[in-house]
């Protein structure tokens, strides 16, 4: 995979952990644990894509 397809998937991927996560908030059933590693897991992609971005420079 080219490192513009990784970024693509890689934000992909960020905005459908953001949509989740707005998703468990609204949803009373979601407990505190699921929304922290949700969280978690973005913010993990986020870092990825930080370090594409910056050796891509």
């Amino acid at each position: 995979m080219t490192t513009e397809g990784h970024v693509a998937a890689l934000e992909r991927r960020h905005q459908e952990l953001d949509r989740q996560i707005l998703s468990a908030t609204q949803n009373s059933q979601t407990n505190d644990l699921q929304v922290s590693a949700l969280k978690r897991k973005k913010l993990e992609v986020k870092d990825e894509l930080y370090r594409l971005r910056q050796s891509a420079q």
